[in-house]
């Protein structure tokens, strides 16, 4: 797989996710104003990725910090985990991401700047790995509800290029099809940024399994026709009460998905479980410029100049419409997760 994101000679290297799928073009991020800005401007997408390249993009920045005094080495660090905080605000993974780089500069207050240096981009890394071995897992976990012969529907994209590597939701279909399973997905279009058209179908494609297009309002008609088996979707915040934070329309599939009497999944790793917030309505919820609704890629026109928009990049989906959650450890109801987790 190509890999999302990584350290190379000394710079961020990304997949640059808004090129796809017509151009297979990277980006090297030199410095942390270049890091914040491919992630507020979707080069780099998906709550995990999002995560390991803030983490990245600290200690990044770190080491282009001069001071030799620890007390003014802190602050200059913990002044650029500010400005990525500030890049996206649903996506939890970013700030779990942030706080764990944190962790490490507090707990080498009293060692010199160039061995704490050195700590943070060793604990970005060990982020990078962590998230391609935990999505590796859940794969495995969620890869039971796959029966031999199911088409399984999907929303927006949560695959390897969501991920350091492998997927979260699309790591669930490609354990299944690993296993021999001749399965066949269906992935909606996702308007209106189309990461299910643009990331999911050629991420499938790259792969050889079998996934056809569909457009955002077909979902309900194939369920009716009983041509979807399950559903299963990432997620970017779970709350304590199982209720899910994902890309907008996820609600909507998953009430179809009830109404067919489909059912509807979540797989995310336990960087996504904010237990600090209680539910869906806590959950900020971003909103994005009206061009991305107005226009294709910002420069086709689809409606006419002028008229209002409201662009929420994210929906909250109750957590009774979900069947299950698929993490690391294994599978749970949603009501679950907060036992499960708490430590």
């Amino acid at each position: 797989m190509v890999p999302t994101v990584e350290w190379r000679d000394g710079a961020v290297r990304l997949l640059d996710q808004s090129r796809l799928p017509g151009a297979v073009e990277f980006l090297e991020c030199r410095d942390v104003a270049a890091v914040a800005r491919a992630i507020k401007e979707l080069k780099v997408r998906g709550a995990p990725a999002i995560g390991v390249t803030a983490a990245m993009g600290v200690a990044l920045g770190a080491q282009s910090v001069t001071a030799s005094d620890v007390g003014v080495f802190s602050k200059a660090v913990l002044e650029i985990c500010d400005q990525l905080a500030a890049t996206r605000p649903t996506a939890v993974n970013l700030f779990w991401a942030l706080d764990r780089m944190k962790r490490v500069l507090s707990a080498m207050c009293e060692q010199p700047v160039e061995r704490i240096k050195t700590a943070l981009k060793a604990e970005s890394q060990a982020i990078l790995d962590e998230d391609i071995a935990l999505c590796k897992t859940m794969g495995r976990h969620g890869a039971s509800l796959i029966r031999d012969g199911q088409t399984v529907l999907t929303h927006c994209n949560a695959g390897a290029l969501a991920t350091a590597g492998y997927g979260t939701a699309l790591g669930v279909i490609r354990a299944a099809w690993e296993q021999g399973k001749k399965i066949q997905v269906v992935a909606d279009e996702t308007r209106p940024v189309l990461q299910g058209a643009r990331l999911t179908a050629w991420e499938l494609m790259q792969d050889k399994i079998p996934v056809t297009l569909i457009t955002d309002n077909m979902a309900g008609t194939l369920m009716r026709q009983g041509k979807i088996h399950l559903c299963i979707v990432g997620a970017d915040r779970i709350a304590a009460n199982g209720d899910v934070a994902n890309k907008i329309g996820t609600y909507s599939v998953a009430v179809l998905a009830k109404a067919h009497g489909i059912p509807f999944y979540v797989a995310a790793p336990y960087s996504t479980i904010d237990l600090r917030t209680k539910s869906g309505a806590d959950i900020p919820i971003e909103e994005r410029n009206p061009a991305e609704v107005t226009t294709i890629h910002g420069s086709h026109p689809v409606a006419p100049q002028g008229v209002a928009v409201y662009n929420p990049a994210f929906d909250v989906t109750p957590a009774e419409l979900i069947a299950g959650i698929v993490t690391e450890r294994g599978v749970f109801k949603p009501g679950e997760l907060a036992g499960q987790f708490a430590s």
